[in-house]
């Protein structure tokens, strides 16, 4: 993770880990997941099995018990 996040900001690995925070990890992860779904899609993947339905449906009640909207 540190190499490809080093790679995508022209920084060394210890520089991420010493200034990266939980963002920067964040927004690794939903553009690595996006780039794997794109490639999915593109290639007539099934991209249905990058996520579980019940999972999905666990985060969204619990999101609308908050009060999210």
């Amino acid at each position: 993770m540190f190499d490809v996040l080093g790679q995508r900001y022209g920084k060394l690995p210890s520089e991420i880990l010493r200034d990266a925070d939980s963002f920067d990890l964040m927004v690794f992860d939903v553009a690595v997941t996006y780039n794997e779904y794109r490639d999915k899609k593109h290639n007539k993947g099934d991209v249905n099995s990058m996520m579980n339905p019940k999972e999905m449906e666990d985060y969204y009640k619990k999101f609308r018990s908050k009060g999210g909207d």
